[in-house]
């Protein structure tokens, strides 16, 4: 292996971090740190003052104008947009968290789909800031701004992103516990038990991407998400199968239908309930976990 791929090799795992972060989507991830890997091999090497710096400004920049047309193209989505799931944690996944995605604890579904909220532009100056640790002066000239333009920007991305936070940060025992007895509940068709383990006021937020049926609103309530649970058991009965596993670095429940992968769910927990649930039944967004579970 010559120095320029070692040199890529090893500056990877934050560059397929940045990327996934920025879009979302680990395919579309792979292929920017793929466009990212033949402009490395076209670019004049030995007049780079930084490899990393430069691979990293390539990488973030691609990942913006990205963006820009996804953004656009998310427009015409059906139905909500959630990330594409990713399984973290796992044997047979393609890395560990910190090889793949570096800090786990920022790639959870919630993090990512708070995200969506921010400019382009605005996702990567907070990115490189708060999760990847950048100082401005590297940010400055990952974005062609200056120092003083970029503290702006990532202040103001702070405060939107800080709204869709959640108040309390939950023990992982208390989420994984919660969830456990949730996918109990499902598994046995405890009308009750579900209720009781979620918030009057939970929502439920699908990603069927117009492939899949799913439901078009936020669905909330209690009563009303604890009989959707219900009745999925009163039809299908055994054909329901539930495994907890880590989902972008947190407690989630893969759900399979009849042996198929049916949606990969993640939980929002708030005051010992569940607040949030976001399905992701776009089979396209699932098609890795599923393969992962195929060949078991």
């Amino acid at each position: 292996m010559d120095d320029a791929t070692l040199t890529f090799d090893r500056h990877r795992p934050r560059l397929q971090g940045i990327a996934y972060r920025m879009l979302g989507s680990m395919a579309e991830a792979e292929e920017v740190v793929q466009d990212a890997w033949l402009r490395w091999h076209e670019a004049a090497r030995d007049t780079l003052d930084s490899a990393e710096a430069w691979l990293v400004t390539v990488v973030t920049r691609l990942s913006i104008d990205r963006l820009r047309a996804a953004k656009i193209q998310r427009e015409h989505y059906i139905g909500a947009w959630m990330p594409e799931p990713t399984l973290t944690g796992q044997p047979d996944s393609p890395a560990t968290p910190e090889q793949l995605l570096e800090r786990a604890d920022n790639i959870s579904v919630a993090f990512l789909a708070m995200l969506e909220r921010l400019a382009p532009e605005a996702r990567a100056a907070f990115l490189l800031r708060e999760v990847f640790d950048a100082d401005y002066g590297e940010i400055a000239l990952t974005l062609g701004k200056t120092e003083a333009a970029c503290r702006q920007i990532v202040h103001r991305a702070k405060l939107q992103v800080q709204e869709g936070r959640p108040r309390f940060t939950v023990p992982r025992e208390t989420h994984e516990r919660l969830l456990r007895a949730f996918a109990d509940a499902a598994a046995r068709g405890s009308l009750h038990e579900l209720k009781a383990l979620m918030s009057e006021d939970v929502e439920l937020i699908g990603d069927g991407g117009g492939k899949v049926q799913t439901f078009s609103k936020i669905l909330r309530g209690s009563q009303r998400l604890a009989q959707l649970y219900y009745s999925l058991w009163r039809r299908m009965g055994p054909a329901v199968r539930m495994e907890i596993v880590d989902i972008n670095g947190e407690p989630g429940m893969l759900r399979f239908l009849d042996g198929e992968l049916e949606s990969a769910q993640t939980f929002e927990i708030e005051n010992d309930r569940i607040v949030r649930i976001r399905a992701q039944r776009n089979p396209d967004k699932l098609a890795r976990i599923a393969q992962i579970f195929s060949s078991k």
